[in-house]
C-alpha cells in the first residue's frame, strides 16, 4: 500500500509540471488553431538562467527570466507567428524552425554541459507514511495553485471568457467585437508564462541543459493529444495520465519501457477517441 501511495505522489509531482506545459500548448491551439513548437524554447532559457543562482538570487533570477520569456513571446508573435494564425502547416514549419534556431543559440551561448541547480527547499515531509522532499512538494503545490488560478480565470474573468469564445468560434467572437489579434497575443503570452513557471519549478529537481527541452515538448504534446487539443480539462487529465504511466513504468521497469507505454497509451486513445479523451466538439 505504501508503494502505491508513493507512486501516486510521484505521478502527481511529474504530472504537475506537464500540466503547466500542456496547458500552454492547448491554450495556443484553442485560440490560434496552431501547434506551437517554439513553446519549448521559452522553457529552456528559463531553466538555464535559474541555474546560476541559489536561494533568494534564484527567485530574483526566476522573476527576471520570466520577464525575459514574455518579451521573447511578444517578439515571436509580433514578427512571426501573427502572420500564420489558424494556419496549421505554416505555423508548424515556422515554430519548428524557430525552436531549432533558439536551441542552437542557447547551445552556442551556454555550451552543451549539464548543470545542477542546488536544492532551494531542503528536508522532507511525511504524508500517509510516505516521505516526500520539501522541494518536490513545493513544486507540486505551486503548480496546483497556478493551474487553479488559470482555471478560475478562464471561467470567471472577461479575458478568460473571450479566450473561450474565440476557441469555440473565432468568427462569431469577432462579430461580437472581440479583438482577435490582441486576444491571440494575450493567449500566447499566458502560454509563455506557464512555460517559464514550469522551468523555474523543475530546475532544482532535475539536470539542466539545452537538450532537455525535447523531452518536455514530447510529453506535453502527448498530454494534449491524449486529453484533447483545445481542452483545458483534457490537458490536465492527459498530463496526469502521462505522469502516472511514467511513474509506474519507471518504478517497475525502466524509463525506456515507460516511454514506450506512453506511446501505447496514445495509440489506444486515438483508436477509440481520435479527438482525445475530453476534446471540444
Amino acid at each position: 500500500m505504501q508503494t502505491v501511495i508513493q507512486l501516486l505522489f510521484t505521478a502527481l509531482q511529474i504530472g504537475a509540471v506537464y500540466i503547466l506545459f500542456s496547458l500552454g500548448l492547448t491554450l495556443v491551439y484553442g485560440v490560434m488553431r496552431v501547434v506551437n513548437f517554439v513553446h519549448i524554447s521559452a522553457f529552456i532559457p528559463k531553466v538555464i538562467a535559474a541555474g546560476y543562482s541559489v536561494g533568494m538570487a534564484y527567485f530574483l533570477t526566476s522573476l527576471g527570466a520570466i520577464a525575459a520569456t514574455l518579451v521573447l513571446a511578444v517578439l515571436v508573435y509580433k514578427f512571426a507567428l501573427r502572420f500564420f494564425l489558424r494556419d496549421m502547416d505554416g505555423a508548424f514549419i515556422l515554430t519548428m524552425g524557430l525552436a531549432l534556431f533558439l536551441d542552437g543559440v542557447l547551445l552556442e551561448t551556454f555550451g552543451g554541459a549539464v548543470r545542477m541547480v542546488p536544492e532551494i527547499f531542503g528536508g522532507t515531509v511525511t504524508i500517509l507514511d510516505v516521505k516526500i522532499t520539501l522541494q518536490r512538494l513545493v513544486l507540486c503545490g505551486t503548480a496546483v495553485v497556478v493551474t487553479a488560478v488559470l482555471y478560475w480565470a478562464m471561467a470567471a474573468t472577461k479575458l478568460g471568457k473571450a479566450l473561450r469564445a474565440v476557441a469555440a468560434d473565432h468568427e462569431a467572437a469577432m462579430l461580437q467585437g472581440i479583438p482577435y489579434n490582441k486576444l491571440a497575443l494575450s493567449g500566447f503570452m499566458i502560454a509563455a508564462f506557464l512555460a517559464a513557471v514550469a522551468g523555474a519549478l523543475i530546475a532544482p529537481v532535475t539536470i539542466v541543459s539545452p537538450f532537455m527541452g525535447a523531452d518536455f515538448l514530447m510529453k506535453g504534446f502527448v498530454a494534449v493529444i491524449v486529453g484533447g487539443l483545445g481542452s483545458v480539462q483534457g490537458a490536465i487529465v492527459g498530463a496526469l495520465l502521462i505522469g502516472f504511466v511514467e511513474s509506474v513504468g519507471g518504478y517497475y521497469f525502466d524509463s525506456s519501457t515507460a516511454t514506450i507505454a506512453i506511446f501505447v497509451l496514445v495509440i489506444v486513445v486515438l483508436l477509440f477517441r481520435p479527438k482525445g479523451i475530453l476534446a471540444n466538439g
